[in-house]
């Protein structure tokens, strides 16, 4: 195993001057002793407000004044770490101004497309300013466009990744600078691949933590540290329970299950390229640095406790044949092929003789389109406003907590977790 390691920053971590100045701080702090590559995300809530502006220029809104505080926003964090005079002001005007004339012509193209094109740049915003900073602090850097290094098809907005394609990329761009003497330390975004069109692709919403993985598989690094605003992995959401605990340790499995049940420190696709090479995983604080957060790797933990997920807004569907005749495996297979079609992400299925149910997050602009193309050849139908509630490691006490003053619709066990979908009942 290398010496590599990766870190990834994301939005809450560079969300202002002083939050860059800290992790430049945290940055010079490796560097040196071990040879790194940081994966930054956009800057606080940029991915949210390119996604509004990408939104208003769709529907021939006016997007002006949502671009002129994105790019206040930028302007105002750059003026606060750099003289008046720096390069970083025309890079980052460059950028500002491809969004915008990006945005002027998005007629031209489908909505996905533009989206990967335009909400990536996000990303090459907030690179470039960290990229820039660590220099000016005299942390050598090098930036690169993670476009020349994560190889993709053209999926957009959820690109997979062409693992071959893009471990020579990386072994002919990155390896060499990491095995000089003294590296230095290298800056690239995530979230972002290249289709082998050239065009750009993103892999999915809060992809960051992915990309930090697909890089560290392709080095065979010696670990990943995800820094975050929570001091590591923890048990619960602290909105959802005020006893929320550190969990100090976790197996990559438990890992896998929590991120694919919906928790959101750890991005579900980030596991498994980092399992399969046995790289360990941290998640630790930016706040507190110092603390030793969360380890994933091999080992199981000594010591296991609950851990509670919550996804709210969830549409539970129920689909049965008109004839009622029993759901049978071309009934399922036709099914999951209009969900592939409309992208719709199932949280849960359960599944009788007479009807298969579905619990999804209730975004109408995928589900309504799905309830009429089901509809054409099946009965359905739905009851929303619901919650998904997912406990690892449970016990009966801790779901009789759960079910107070809640109404149960579906149920799942097996000898680790145990799944609820439940609606609040009336006061």
């Amino acid at each position: 195993m290398s010496a590599i390691q990766v870190f990834k920053f994301g939005g809450a971590s560079i969300i202002s001057a002083d939050a860059i100045k800290n992790i430049s701080t945290i940055i010079q702090r490796y560097k040196g002793s071990t040879p790194l590559v940081v994966v930054i995300s956009a800057m606080g809530k940029t991915t949210n407000a390119l996604e509004k502006v990408l939104n208003l220029a769709s529907s021939n809104k006016d997007f002006s004044d949502d671009m002129q505080a994105l790019s206040a926003y930028h302007y105002q964090i750059i003026e606060q770490l750099f003289p008046k005079q720096a390069s970083i002001y025309n890079e980052i005007h460059a950028i500002l101004d491809k969004i915008e004339n990006d945005l002027k012509s998005i007629s031209k193209a489908s909505y996905n497309y533009s989206y990967d094109r335009i909400v990536s740049q996000g990303e090459f915003l907030s690179t470039r300013i960290v990229s820039a900073y660590l220099q000016s602090a005299g942390i050598p850097s090098i930036y690169k466009d993670v476009r020349t290094l994560i190889r993709t098809d053209n999926t957009y907005r959820e690109a997979k990744v062409n693992w071959e394609a893009t471990g020579l990329l990386i072994s002919q761009h990155i390896q060499p600078i990491l095995n000089e003497a003294n590296p230095p330390v290298i800056i690239t975004q995530g979230f972002i691949g290249c289709s082998e069109e050239g065009e750009s692709t993103t892999l999915g919403r809060e992809g960051s933590d992915y990309s930090a993985a697909i890089i560290a598989h392709s080095l065979d690094a010696a670990c990943v540290t995800i820094w975050k605003d929570v001091p590591g992995v923890l048990n619960a959401d602290p909105q959802y329970f005020s006893d929320a605990q550190l969990l100090p340790h976790l197996s990559y499995q438990d890992a896998i299950e929590l991120a694919y049940y919906g928790a959101t420190v750890i991005h579900p696709k980030t596991m498994k390229p980092l399992q399969n090479k046995n790289i360990p995983l941290k998640v630790k604080s930016f706040l507190q640095p110092d603390a030793n957060g969360t380890l994933v790797d091999a080992k199981e933990p000594l010591a296991v406790i609950p851990s509670f997920i919550f996804k709210t807004n969830q549409l539970l569907i129920s689909i049965s044949p008109k004839d009622f005749s029993f759901i049978v495996e071309e009934n399922i297979s036709d099914i999951f092929n209009l969900l592939a079609h409309y992208r719709v992400k199932v949280n849960l299925m359960q599944h009788s003789a007479l009807s298969f149910q579905l619990s999804v997050d209730n975004d109408a602009s995928k589900t309504q389109p799905l309830y009429a193309a089901l509809s054409q050849k099946f009965i359905v139908e739905y009851r929303d406003g619901l919650e998904l509630i997912t406990v690892r490691n449970y016990n009966q006490a801790t779901i009789e907590r759960l079910m107070k003053n809640k109404t149960q619709w579906v149920e799942q066990k097996n000898s680790h977790t145990v799944r609820l979908v439940v609606s609040k009942e009336a006061n």
